[in-house]
């Protein structure tokens, strides 16, 4: 597999630390509102990341966090009048029950800035004993001057990102560029006891503790959103490598940024648009669907017309994988065809040659489309044998797994009374009554049941 490594700009061949296993760490929401259509791009896209090197038979640990304590969360808390623990947990309830709706496989682990203070300030006071950052009123500071990469993964070295830099030379920050570990707390936010008296983490260090505690000093991947890139992974890099002294991780990569209707996501524009607001209309897999169906790195437009798109694609999908519910129920025992299967699997290289190259998910889901097309001019409708149908739902359903596609299945069941008028019907054509056939289709298709006659009986499904 090759990946494009923000880090050196160039598709890479993927060489894992340790043969066999991949460690992947994933920055997490920030837990004070519902997650937006941006937040599930990611989402999405790093989970079928993990599924496919699972597929591929690594062993991945997959690390996403929960940022529980930030400013935002502090705000949104004294808007409503409660506490950083109430807001933040209310949010990662409700993360979850989108993230179910998208379908995303939860990581090995999810752990909470808040479970992780010892690990922070561990590391805070390891940076400040090695001159790389220094405290001044109860504040700490990390130097990026005192690392000589600093700016690798942006591309951008110190001096570029200086002369852009916003930020102010206030009293207390020697360089405009330095940002703090740990913050000193303000009358009435929560605070942890440090060396340095009472505060909390700044937001970077907190995925850099995470990082250590749970995977190690060294990882293969860590991903996130293209906003990430700087200042909060380089700052990571730049901390974590300044800690251990060790490469702190070899491959990055970054999803690209989603507009609405051809126009940038943001609130001040009013076309901010959250998971459950769209799912609410449309459901939560055309999202996911969306979120996959092009190159991860680039931007996707999100629109009615295109998520309208994506319904339809998804109803040829789950069309496909009913009809071959239909054929392994009615086909005759038989043996695999091995033209057939030579088929299938001709598809199965095609999906696995896409995902090898950078995760292209878009031709991947093409992949998936030839093989629908010839299960239907192969396999549906053609008295084949049960054989084949179960080994062509086996393929489709591996590679819609990868995708984390198709997971809505329904095992639907007829009342007896419908059964009951289906069976009249065949009685009825057996008998070449078609004007009482045509009455009791007639009167199932008004009930909302649709009937189609082929060479193995009779398939309905519901309008």
């Amino acid at each position: 597999m090759r990946i494009f490594n923000t880090l050196t700009r160039e598709k890479e061949e993927f060489k894992p630390i340790t043969e066999g296993k991949v460690k992947i760490y994933a920055c997490g929401p920030t837990v004070y509102n519902y997650i937006h259509i941006g937040n599930a791009r990611p989402i999405c896209v790093f989970d079928v990341l993990r599924r496919y090197l699972e597929y591929r038979g690594y062993n991945v640990t997959f690390v996403q966090n929960f940022t529980d304590i930030d400013d935002k969360i502090i705000k949104r808390a004294n808007e409503e009048n409660s506490t950083f623990t109430e807001v933040s947990e209310k949010y990662i309830e409700e993360f979850w029950k989108d993230a179910k709706g998208l379908n995303f496989r939860p990581a090995t682990i999810h752990p909470k800035a808040t479970e992780n203070i010892e690990k922070i300030i561990e590391i805070v006071k390891g940076l400040v004993d090695n001159g790389h950052a220094y405290e001044v009123d109860g504040d700490v500071y990390f130097s990026p001057s005192t690392f000589n990469e600093y700016g690798k993964l942006s591309h951008q070295p110190l001096e570029e990102l200086e002369a852009g830099a916003r930020i102010m030379v206030g009293d207390i920050k020697r360089n405009p560029m330095d940002f703090a570990l740990w913050k000193s707390a303000k009358p009435g936010e929560p605070y942890w006891d440090s060396p340095w008296g009472k505060g909390r983490p700044g937001w970077h260090i907190e995925c850099s503790a995470m990082v250590c505690r749970y995977l190690g000093e060294s990882i293969d991947i860590h991903c996130g959103g293209q906003d990430l890139i700087f200042p909060h992974h380089e700052n990571e890099i730049a901390q974590s490598e300044c800690f251990t002294g060790k490469p702190f991780a070899n491959y990055w990569m970054h999803n690209g940024y989603i507009n609405v209707d051809n126009v940038k996501m943001s609130k001040s524009l009013g076309n901010f648009k959250t998971v459950r607001d769209v799912a609410a209309v449309y459901g939560y897999e055309p999202i996911r669907y969306l979120m996959i169906s092009s190159s991860y790195r680039s931007p996707i437009n999100y629109s009615i017309d295109i998520i309208e798109q994506c319904k339809a694609s998804l109803a040829r999908l789950y069309t496909c994988r009913d009809s071959l519910d239909f054929e392994i129920k009615n086909a005759p025992e038989g043996e695999l065809s091995a033209e057939i299967k030579e088929q299938l699997d001709k598809r199965v290289a095609q999906f696995i040659e896409a995902m090898d190259d950078d995760l292209n998910t878009a031709d991947g889901i093409a992949a998936v489309f030839e093989l629908v097309r010839d299960i239907n001019s192969l396999v549906i409708g053609k008295v084949g044998s049960k054989s084949t149908a179960e080994y062509a739902a086996k393929i489709f359903d591996e590679l819609t797994e990868v995708l984390g596609l198709v997971y809505n299945r329904k095992n639907e069941t007829l009342d007896e009374d419908i059964d009951a008028m289906i069976a009249a019907r065949t009685e009825a054509r057996k008998n070449k009554n078609w004007a009482e056939a045509d009455r009791i289709r007639d009167e199932l298709k008004a009930m909302g049941i649709v009937l189609e006659d082929t060479a193995q009986g009779v398939k309905w499904h519901r309008e």
